[in-house]
């Protein structure tokens, strides 16, 4: 009868965590808006090449092809309906449309609509030809700016205090046809969209004067709290990703060989120009076809300068596009592993309790007929051995959890730079986490130093552990076997008031002609194996806002040595 009663108590807690786990899947199924019925998709009617009404009237664009190659893959039935910027917003919050396919976020936007972004977009400032350079949106302040009503630009310039001088157009052609006609100072214009409206009509007496003066993702929006809908447009995403399909169609629309075709059409159209009144000049004077020749060949170095331009642009875009893919696919695998391990979270102190109650149980039976076996072990060792499989289990499972967590950290994007006071060694200890398996595969001699009592410096938690984490993957891709080390440090240089972070390690080292060019954007010596040349120019624009150096010190065959300096803030040398 004790030991009927021990196994009755035993299967009784076994049935409450069988119970909290099905209890908490079905939390998880929810019904998805939208199946039933067609996605009632809202876009822009004029912003090319992202989406806008071709010469029938069809909707057609980047946006528009990703959206229909999602509802093919997802089983969805996508109805467009394209019109001016401002009432699409106002149809989304109304519920007239399902979801807008082309939003720029904003943290004031994310108060009343989720994002989903796909991609990148760069801003810029265009200007007539004789008009005063500028290299900010700051230096606006006082003009008259033209910018695309209810459009991110609109919602920027207000926020700084504009407003009052923004001229407001329904469509960024508009806005710079309005410009070339001699209205207003400035337009300020998303790069692509801009590029490929001047070109198609013809706007030679504009040009822009400041790339890249504001950077937003951009992608799909649905009213706040549609997160069904939300999820299949990510899903969808993630599966064009994978398969190819998305990169086809950014190619096909964004790629710099459509937009090299752009340019050579231009160009036919100037040398086309320029032969008819060749001919019929054709023995006039010599000083006359220097003249037309003169003129083509400026023309032709103009267009080439602007469209290597525009293929640097494009592969930033492209990169950045990869980050913001990385953050899609990182809170799905998050949400993925969070839910079994928060399970295992959840039932390990009730097994534990129910280990507790069974042992005692079991102790009495042991007393009674001597040792026996437990999952084939002598009780007598299993004892002891259970509580310490358990105590493991759930230490393994907070580990899970923590790596989880720097991985959300260091993959969330944040809009604007911000700064803090921050701990250098709290994100190298985060970055060392996150890179733990790369770290075990490379080496097995790596070692940290973290010196105590570092002062804070001025910087940005997410953005300095992917800083971290590039010096120390680069370190580990340098190694040419698992018997060199590598060493990572932080201490505090009280003379030269700096916090400096060194990754050592006993690499192939680098050759003296490469070390000046490290940090220059697309400089790799390893695109065989996919290096973009991006990683350390990213990671010194991001040192250089917050006052901090990056440098290099090399002895080839023996090893590299990355030393980061940060300044300490006069606060914190104070105290």
């Amino acid at each position: 009868m004790p030991r009927l009663a021990g196994l009755r108590a035993v299967l009784a807690v076994l049935c409450v965590a069988a119970a909290l786990a099905a209890a908490t899947v079905g939390h998880c199924a929810e019904f998805v808006p939208g199946v039933t019925r067609p996605v009632v998709v809202g876009g822009d009617r004029d912003y090319p090449p992202y989406e806008f009404l071709d010469k029938n009237g069809q909707p057609a664009g980047f946006n528009v092809d990703i959206s229909r190659a999602i509802g093919e893959v997802m089983g969805m039935r996508m109805e467009f309906r394209l019109g001016d910027w401002a009432s699409q917003r106002e149809g989304l919050m109304e519920g007239r449309r399902d979801v807008l396919q082309g939003m720029s976020y904003s943290d004031d936007r994310s108060q009343t609509v989720d994002f989903a972004p796909h991609t990148i977009v760069n801003h810029g400032i265009f200007a007539r030809r004789d008009a005063l350079a500028v290299d900010n949106l700051d230096q606006l302040a006082g003009k008259k700016v033209i910018v695309h009503r209810g459009g991110i630009m609109h919602d920027t310039l207000s926020a700084k205090g504009f407003a009052d001088d923004l001229v407001l157009v329904d469509t960024p052609a508009d806005g710079l046809r309005l410009l070339a006609s001699g209205q207003g100072d400035y337009a300020v214009v998303a790069m692509l969209p801009g590029i490929y409206i001047m070109h198609e009509f013809g706007l030679d007496n504009i040009q822009p004067v400041a790339r890249g003066v504001f950077t937003v993702r951009y992608g799909y929006a649905v009213k706040k709290g549609d997160e069904a809908l939300l999820a299949r447009f990510s899903e969808g995403l993630a599966i064009l990703r994978e398969t190819g399909r998305y990169q086809a169609i950014h190619d096909k629309w964004l790629g710099v060989l459509e937009n090299g075709r752009l340019r050579w059409q231009t160009i036919a159209l100037y040398v086309g120009a320029i032969a008819t009144p060749l001919l019929a000049l054709l023995g006039g004077s010599m000083l006359w076809t220097h003249f037309l020749r003169k003129q083509v060949a400026q023309r032709t170095k103009s267009l080439t300068k602007a469209m290597e331009e525009l293929s640097r642009n494009q592969r930033q875009l492209v990169q950045a596009d990869k980050m913001a893919a990385l953050g899609i696919l990182v809170s799905g695998v998050a949400h993925e592993i969070n839910n079994p391990n928060g399970l295992i979270l959840l039932n390990i102190p009730i097994l534990r309790k129910a280990q507790a109650d069974a042992v005692r149980l079991l102790a009495r039976r042991y007393e009674e007929e001597g040792d026996f076996l437990l999952g084939g072990i002598p009780f007598s060792r299993m004892k002891n051995e259970l509580p310490r499989l358990l105590e493991e289990m759930q230490e393994g499972a907070q580990r899970i959890k923590r790596i989880v967590n720097d991985l959300k950290d260091f993959a969330r994007r944040e809009e604007g730079s911000g700064r803090s006071l921050i701990d250098v060694g709290d994100a190298a200890r985060k970055a060392v986490r996150l890179l733990d398996a790369a770290i075990r595969k490379a080496t097995d001699h790596f070692s940290a130093v973290y010196e105590p009592d570092i002062p804070l410096v001025w910087g940005h938690s997410q953005r300095v552990e992917q800083v971290l984490v590039n010096l120390v993957l680069n370190a580990c891709q340098a190694l040419p076997d698992r018997d060199r080390a590598i060493v990572l440090a932080v201490s505090h240089d009280a003379d030269k008031k700096q916090v400096v972070l060194t990754v050592r390690d006993e690499g192939a080292g680098i050759a003296p002609e490469h070390l000046p060019h490290l940090t220059d954007p697309f400089f790799t010596t390893k695109r065989e194996t996919g290096g973009t040349g991006l990683g350390l120019s990213v990671s010194a624009g991001i040192l250089k806002e917050y006052g901090a150096t990056l440098s290099f010190h090399s002895v080839p065959g023996q090893g590299t040595t990355a030393v980061v300096a940060f300044p300490v803030p006069a606060q914190e040398q104070a105290s």
